[in-house]
């Protein structure tokens, strides 16, 4: 069992330096450079200002987008420090390096409850090494600017990455709060949900749900279908699809899973279809059965909402993961709204599972208050509920001693 973010606190944290490893991997607009949704930031605050309220003196290390190991503008930090300092209400200087000579400096500068932001993780090659010696190296630099650590970075613990993995083997190390709240709720999806328990999937590509598909069939009493995924099940079921999202390996895959589930597997009763990938092109909806050969499927129709939504409503527990359609154009938001919506009506636990979904709920306008938990982490949550072990959790399950 992890030592927990009050159990630090207990100790005493005034003076001392901890280095929090957050999850701050937020979407930028491509010409401004603008954050286009502050929600992982946002998530951070309760461990960083519970640091802050302690005496603590903070260094945050996280990483944006995916850099090629060297310093690159587009994927500096510098955005999410200024709306980190918002947030906080603080000055949030952001190093020049990850754990080099501005590092260490400005870390050594800081003064009870400041904060400072390591540039991102990513610049330096090493932090998705396969090779332990060169994550090593960087861990040990990581390290050496605190005394403490502290992982609160859910989405990334799946990944055996120095910041996340190495630095929590070189220092006293506890799980912070969001961690903390993110394993409290998967922990109540997979043993003994409160039933009955409704699993909804969407997103492009069976091939990506495989193997949650798999682990979690034995365990729900219904499985919905949407998004690109559910064309090649509708395939599967001897459908045409037209020129919709189809993974043709899968398929085979797929007559088996329903063939094992039964009426367990519920799919789109009616689709959006539109002749290309585009929000200026003329749409129709048409029965899941009947896509014409030169359309394409882009989210699923009204009836399929109503369907989804009397499998929801007498729900106690439910986990969403992936929009029902390409919800970033307007014509094909509805599906993934009024599933949304009927989530969100759940009278029990509702829990998004992060990523797109989590990201569809705030583009689309919902009530974030409306869902018993939105996760940070679409993979890591996935990950888990396949039953796999999750590198950050487990190094922070050996004490906490460094």
């Amino acid at each position: 069992m992890a030592r927990s973010l009050d159990d630090l606190l207990a100790e005493g944290v005034a003076g001392r330096r901890v280095l929090v490893r957050t999850d701050l991997n937020v979407p930028l607009d491509k010409q401004t450079r603008a954050i286009t949704d502050d929600g992982r930031i946002r998530a951070s605050l309760p461990t960083l200002q519970a640091l802050r309220d302690a005496g603590a003196r903070v260094v945050v290390a996280a990483h944006l987008g995916r850099p090629k190991g060297a310093p690159d503008p587009q994927y500096s930090l510098a955005p999410v420090a200024e709306r980190l300092a918002e947030l906080l209400g603080t000055p949030v200087p952001l190093a020049g390096d990850v754990a080099g000579e501005d590092a260490r400096a400005k870390a050594g500068a800081l003064g009870d409850g400041d904060v400072l932001l390591l540039e991102n993780v990513r610049f330096e090659a090493a932090e998705t090494s396969k090779d332990d010696a060169e994550r090593g190296e960087l861990a040990d630099r990581l390290a050496a600017l605190a005394d403490v650590y502290v992982d609160d970075a859910f989405g990334a613990v799946h990944r055996r990455h120095a910041s996340v993995f190495d630095v929590a083997q070189r220092l006293p190390h506890v799980a912070g709060r969001l961690v903390a709240a993110e394993l409290e709720v998967l922990t109540r999806l997979t043993t003994d949900p409160e039933r009955p328990y409704v699993v909804v999937l969407g997103g492009s590509k069976v091939s990506d749900k495989l193997a949650v598909i798999e682990a979690l069939l034995p365990k729900v009493d219904r499985l919905l279908v949407g998004g690109g995924m559910c064309f090649t099940f509708l395939a599967a079921q001897g459908h045409g699809v037209g020129r919709s999202l189809l993974e043709a390996d899968q398929v085979d895959t797929c007559r088996r899973l329903l063939a094992e589930a039964g009426d367990r597997i519920v799919l789109p009763l009616d689709v959006v279809v539109a002749p290309e990938f585009s929000a200026d092109v003329e749409t129709a909806i048409v029965p899941a059965e009947e896509i014409p050969d030169d359309r394409m499927g882009l989210d699923v129709g009204p009836r399929t909402v109503e369907a989804f939504g009397r499998e929801l409503a007498d729900a106690r527990t439910v986990f969403w993961n992936g929009p029902m359609g390409v919800f970033e154009l307007a014509p094909y938001q509805a599906g993934t709204r009024g599933v949304a919506e009927a989530v969100a009506a759940v009278d029990g636990l509702s829990v998004v599972g992060g990523g797109d979904s989590a990201a569809a709920v705030r583009q689309l306008g919902l009530d974030e208050a409306a869902y018993g938990h939105i996760s940070t982490g679409g993979g890591a949550s996935l990950e888990y509920l396949e039953g796999r072990e999750l590198p950050g959790l487990t190094v922070l399950e050996d004490g906490g001693e460094g």
